[in-house]
């Protein structure tokens, strides 16, 4: 169990919230930051069994050192695999073999539509974004979508400016209207708690809250007047073996958990 005066930084929080989600022998297409390190977290723990799935055509990647971009040759050393781009999405995505798919963005709203494209209008945008790249295709085939994002009113508001990834309803309709084959958003994982679309109409809600937080305060984050689920969970917080992993295995440059003094 951790200790009672053991502290964690909001990132590695994040990195557990979003490993415990995995379960073992999933496959999971995963990018760099917090969602790898919440895999190979995961994989050191309970889940010695994840199949992890790069964009740049790595299967069954076995990274040795925390890889600082999809190109890193530490994903290609041990893979099972190295397929061509063409492959990871069509064969594996759209053939449905994803399981789990973590994603972010710019924005994401009340029904966990994705924007990384425009901040503003499309056509004379406040800020120009990277675009979809492969985020809109994981959106609509993987099983389930985890999304790891820090709560702010500017992340979160109550409707993207520009739909990049589709989430459960928005502007062009109800996601199963639209004939999507993948589960959606279902967990979006943030620095203060974990929302889920709730059953009756997809929308976000609060379904879990960390040590310290209150509930007005995670309210205060969201643009839109966040609903919070009935039982709400008091999730614990990350253990020793856990934060032990984070910080001297897998990220000991703190490259994305940060650095600690002492």
């Amino acid at each position: 169990m951790a200790s009672k005066t053991q502290t964690y930084t909001p990132s590695e929080m994040m990195a557990v919230r979003a490993a415990h989600e995995l379960r073992d022998g999933e496959v999971v297409f995963v990018g760099i930051g917090l969602p790898n390190l919440a895999c190979n977290l995961a994989r050191a723990t309970h889940a010695p069994n994840l199949v992890l799935i790069y964009e740049s055509g790595a299967v069954g990647a076995v990274p040795e050192r925390l890889p600082v971009s999809i190109g890193d040759p530490a994903l290609v050393t041990n893979s099972l695999a190295v397929a061509t781009m063409a492959d990871v999405f069509q064969f594996y995505l759209q053939g449905g073999r994803i399981q789990v798919g973590f994603l972010g963005g710019a924005q994401i709203d009340r029904y966990g539509n994705i924007n990384s494209t425009v901040i503003g209008d499309y056509e004379h945008p406040k800020v120009r974004l990277p675009g979809s790249g492969g985020a809109c295709e994981i959106a609509i085939h993987a099983q389930r979508v985890i999304i790891v994002a820090p709560l702010s009113p500017r992340t979160f508001p109550a409707s993207v400016d520009f739909i990049t990834s589709p989430g459960h309803d928005g502007r062009y309709g109800r996601r199963t209207a639209l004939g999507l084959p993948g589960g959606g958003p279902l967990r979006v994982v943030t620095d203060m708690g974990v929302l889920a679309p709730s059953a009756d109409d997809g929308e976000l809600e609060l379904v879990g809250i960390y040590p310290g937080v209150d509930v007005a305060d995670v309210k205060t984050k969201t643009g839109w007047p966040l609903r919070v689920a009935a039982r709400l969970a008091e999730l614990p917080p990350p253990t020793h073996d856990e934060l032990h992993l984070l910080r001297d295995v897998l990220d000991p440059q703190g490259l994305y958990i940060g650095r600690r003094d002492g």
